[in-house]
């Protein structure tokens, strides 16, 4: 791997031409086929194996189009302090709006809350549903602002006015804005490890250039894959991330290549084929952690994976040629000031064997028992609110209290009960009754009687008569755990309820899908990490030739991962801190918020994994012992993996000053997750653990190695390639 890699970097620095022309080429001929792409129909959110899914399709198959998605807005009135909405004046400007909403070209439908009784038993609170032909996404801005105009008229009659719904919803603007800054982030990093604009700036320039050409591809092959426009997020995020980190690491070795006396290009293939074998391998963790989505069983997730892991193999692709290639352009713009001087100062901060890192280092190796112990503790009791952790998918409620949509939801809570927000919808199949009206009936009146249900809505039939559609209004909150309690108490009575009435039925609506979405990612998680991990500890053993040094790297990141995890549970759910992050609202974690967190840092914590052990297993493979050996990997790389850290950690930062409780929630998990696994477990874990084992760190059995083929990530044979170029380059100047 790392004579291959070394060869293929001396060329990409020879052919840098021709190698930067066929990137560019590249990017040109996917971003022209992206432009005549297709966009491709949204198939909407789908889970299959869940009850609520089974429901849902079979409403699509029973009421044609009743399932349709056209987007709705619900427009809450809230008389002013005193006064009713059935007042004259009230209900005049009501019914003015929704005869004015009817008007509207794109509109369906629009329900006058007074024959639709809509109306709070107070007569506080009133509500009227405005339906749309087109999806949300497809409603022009004149619906948008003939609806408003309408709103706006009710309002200066005296009422209060707020919409909930998808119509007018606004939308998260913060993914663009955390890009930028951590881009930003990123630079003046990268310049104060470098100490050099072009080094700086070389990393930056191949990420953006390795992201462009992973967004067009994903828009040019999104028809074929039926890919919707946030397939690409994940992509975004890791592309980036990966494309900034991998090429630090080659650009860093090049330095250090040239420092010993290497010309350039014997310094971009050794810098190849050491670093980049290293980058190889991080790279495949990340794609090994991204298809393994497919575990989870949901199409949109396996796709995004997918999507993600096509992005971070660009970046592995670019990191490998562009990044020689252009360092065959500037070679020695990338060096610092001081080495492209070589002056005095430089010279002597070559000949030192002490940095920041070794120094660290060996304060770990002499104490390596109270390290462990301190980070192993501290990172399990950060740990420990995950026994806690509630899974669902946050709404309205969890909106800042300055949207629209967060104070409707509010004042139909108060208006007509906590439960009003997530109604369950029951669907009963009578196609087998003698009596399909009585078969509804009977389900109806059973429902009605559980416990924990406020009303259950009159039933709507199909136009064949043998399928019906009951609203079920729950007593307590979409979110609430007792909701929860009461979709199963409702299943679990199913046996006995439809023997009862000789006909079978689903429970579903988002409250109920959110529920088994919730369940079965839980349920997921466990064979999820199974697959990631034992694919990954398979991949490090033959990276590393070593039996202990992959199941530690493992074990490790189940520590951060779950330390980062119980971290978001104790802010987002127990709302210890929250205000200090603008959280308003505090409830359940995202459904799949557990399965990103495990997805992106396991691939970022495998990459430092990787670049700081193999320097210390090529240090250890060249003859140091043990301790040594990681003084030596600390020496030379813990700067450039503190660097990557602060890039990701910056990147995901970023997400933190959103609005959306949800992308906060992503962008804090994520931070936290980076900072937990590159300081504390890789850090100060990994080095406390190889200093305790010592050579058996290293441990291999014989027959095992015999098996194993020898990869060489520590390039231990580019040795005599190198003494063999440099004698040929001696010669050659004679």
């Amino acid at each position: 791997m790392a004579t291959l890699l070394y060869h293929l970097g001396r060329f990409s620095f020879r052919w840098r031409w021709f190698v930067a022309l066929l990137w560019i080429g590249v990017l040109g001929a996917v971003g022209f086929a992206s432009s005549k792409a297709a966009t491709p129909a949204d198939e909407g959110f789908t889970m299959p194996g869940i009850e609520s899914q089974k429901a849902f399709d079979l409403l699509e198959q029973r009421f044609p189009g009743a399932a349709a998605d056209g987007a709705s807005a619900r427009i809450v009135f809230i008389a002013p302090n005193g006064e009713k909405v059935t007042a004259a004046g009230n209900r005049a400007a009501i019914e003015k709006l929704v005869e004015s909403a009817a008007d509207g070209s794109q509109v369906a439908s629009a329900a006058d809350p007074f024959q639709a009784k809509a109306v709070s038993e107070d007569g506080t609170t009133a509500y009227a549903t405005v339906s749309f032909k087109a999806k949300a996404d497809d409603l022009t801005d004149a619906s948008k602002k003939h609806l408003e105009s309408a709103i706006d008229v009710a309002r200066d009659a005296g009422l209060r006015v707020e919409v909930g719904g998808d119509a007018l919803a606004t939308q998260p603007s913060a993914g663009g804005a955390a890009e930028v800054i951590g881009i930003a982030v990123a630079a003046v990093v990268l310049l104060i490890t470098f100490g050099s604009l072009a080094a700086a700036g070389l990393p930056l320039l191949t990420a953006v250039i390795g992201v462009g050409i992973g967004m067009t591809g994903i828009l040019a092959l999104s028809e074929t894959f039926g890919l919707s426009e946030n397939t690409g997020t994940l992509a975004t995020m890791l592309g980036l991330a990966c494309g900034i980190d991998y090429a630090l690491f080659v650009v860093s070795r090049y330095r250090e290549e040239r420092a010993k006396g290497h010309d350039p290009r014997e310094a971009a293939g050794l810098a190849a084929g050491t670093a980049g074998s290293a980058v190889v391998f991080a790279g495949l963790t990340v794609v090994i952690a991204l298809a393994g989505l497919w575990v989870v069983g949901v199409p949109m997730l396996t796709k995004m994976g997918l999507a993600a892991a096509g992005a971070v193999g660009v970046s592995v692709l670019i990191c490998l040629t562009l990044v020689p290639a252009l360092l065959g352009f500037w070679p020695n713009a990338v060096l610092s000031r001081g080495a492209r001087r070589n002056s005095r100062r430089h010279r002597r901060k070559l000949l030192r064997t002490e940095n920041g890192g070794s120094r660290w280092a060996r304060i770990v190796v002499r104490h390596p028992l109270p390290v462990l112990l301190l980070g192993v503790v501290g990172l399990g009791a950060m740990a420990t609110p995950v026994l806690d952790l509630r899974l669902g998918m946050p709404g309205d409620e969890a909106k800042a209290t300055s949207t629209t949509e967060r104070r409707a939801y509010d004042a139909l809570a108060a208006g007509f009960g906590p439960g009003f927000n997530g109604p369950l919808t029951v669907v009963v199949d009578a196609k087998g009754a003698d009596d399909p009206d009585q078969a509804v009936a009977t389900v109806a009146e059973d429902i009605a009687a559980t416990h924990g249900v406020v009303s259950v809505s009159p039933a709507r039939f199909n136009q064949a008569g043998d399928t019906a559609i009951l609203a079920v209004t729950p007593s307590t909150a979409p979110t609430d755990e007792r909701t929860k309690d009461l979709v199963q108490t409702i299943r679990d009575e199913r046996p006995g309820i439809e023997s009862k009435a000789d006909a079978s039925f689903e429970v579903t609506g988002k409250t109920a899908l959110d529920i088994d979405v919730a369940q079965k990612v839980q349920g997921s998680l466990i064979p999820y990490l199974a697959v990631v991990v034992g694919l990954a500890i398979v991949l490090l053993l033959l990276v590393f030739r070593s039996l202990l040094v992959p199941l530690k790297a493992a074990l490790g990141f189940l520590l951060s991962v779950l330390a980062a995890l119980g971290a978001v549970v104790a802010v987002f759910q127990q709302g210890h801190g929250a205000e200090l992050l603008g959280v308003e609202t505090t409830g359940p974690i995202m459904s799949m918020m557990p399965i990103f967190l495990v997805g992106i840092v396991f691939g970022l914590a495998m990459d430092y994994e990787v670049f700081l052990v193999s320097r210390m297993r090529e240090a250890y493979v060249h003859g140091d012992a043990p301790k040594q050996a990681i003084v030596s990997g600390f020496q030379h790389s813990a700067r450039v993996v503190v660097a990557a850290a602060l890039i990701m950690m910056a990147v995901f930062s970023g997400f933190i000053g959103a609005g959306e409780s949800m992308i906060k929630m992503i962008g804090f998990g994520l931070a936290v997750a980076v900072l937990f696994d590159a300081f504390v477990v890789r850090m100060a874990v990994v080095p406390a653990v190889l200093a305790l084992l010592g050579h058996k760190a290293w441990y291999l059995p014989r027959w095992l190695g015999r098996v194993l083929p020898d990869i060489d990530v520590e390039g231990s044979k580019l040795v005599g390639s190198a003494e063999v170029a440099d004698e040929e380059r001696v010669l050659s100047h004679r």
